[in-house]
């Protein structure tokens, strides 16, 4: 199956999904390429862009999965670029192919 290359735009308005979030994130850890997270105080929520190369039924899949928690919004912008699975990297499925994989509001040296 061709993998897509695609930026998952994440908003969390609600403070309590935080941990659920970040489990599903990890449990997809092997497709991510990067993440950024930007609090917004003043606002009062989180803002979380997360490169993803991955089939597109996993990018679907964990796009819906986020959306449906509680105060998460997600959507996800996919490439054209189709690339062979196996070209894509292969992380192992505890993030440590991902040394700068953090959680939102932990702080980290990466």
């Amino acid at each position: 199956m061709d993998n897509r290359i695609a930026l998952l735009s994440i908003i969390v308005e609600d403070a309590a999904s935080v941990e659920k979030m970040n489990t599903l994130l990890h449990d997809y850890a092997s497709y991510i390429i990067g993440r950024m997270g930007i609090p917004y105080r003043e606002a009062g929520v989180n803002l979380i862009a997360v490169a993803i190369d991955a089939p597109m039924d996993s990018i679907n899949t964990l796009t819906g999965k986020l959306g449906r928690l509680p105060g998460v919004s997600a959507k996800a912008a996919c490439s054209n670029v189709k690339r062979n699975a196996s070209c894509a990297s292969k992380g192992s499925l505890d993030g440590s192919a991902n040394a700068a994989y953090t959680n939102v509001g932990k702080k980290t040296n990466a």
